[in-house]
């Protein structure tokens, strides 16, 4: 069993997280364009999201 003294210990030795993760936004004109690109026949999702340097995943969501 974990005192009041022990928690506030382990507490201690947990680094504070001071910088969020930047996060990307992309336009609204960029993702159709992406799109656009990911429908023509013979190109892969995966080939436009390394080409505009993005992860399929989000190319296929959008």
């Amino acid at each position: 069993m974990l005192t009041d003294t022990k928690v506030k210990q382990t507490r201690c030795l947990i680094p504070k997280y001071n910088k969020p993760r930047k996060t990307w936004q992309y336009s609204n004109e960029f993702k159709v364009k992406a799109v656009m690109l990911s429908l023509i026949e013979g190109i892969q999702v995966k080939e436009v999201a390394e080409t505009l340097d993005i992860h399929s995943f989000m190319l296929s969501r959008w």
